[in-house]
């Protein structure tokens, strides 16, 4: 089973995408990851999500599994192209969380 966990960590199944849904849909996300056998899930988001990454982290610590330790936070600025073909910088921060 080691394997297996070990194998799903190097797929990226461990990476929860936060967007739009509701902020309780991501924490139930990540409580299930850990549950499921990973010992390390990385939220990550961009633009005006990043608040809800925030949200989902302070929640799943303080309230689901105060037992996990916030391994690490970085941040960056990706360029992506708009519709029309213009460029533009979205600040993106990824928030590594472990037992």
């Amino acid at each position: 089973m080691a394997e297996n966990t070990q194998n799903q960590e190097k797929a990226g199944e461990n990476i929860v995408y936060i967007g739009k849904k509701p902020t309780m849909n991501y924490v139930l996300a990540v409580v299930t990851q850990f549950n499921n056998g990973m010992t390390e899930v990385v939220l990550k988001a961009r633009g005006n999500a990043i608040s809800k990454a925030v949200d989902v982290k302070e929640i799943v610590t303080n309230k689901f599994m105060p037992d996990l330790k916030l391994k690490n936070i970085s941040t960056s600025s990706e360029e992506l192209t708009n519709e029309d073909g213009t460029r533009s910088k979205v600040s993106a921060i990824q928030i590594l969380l472990g037992k």
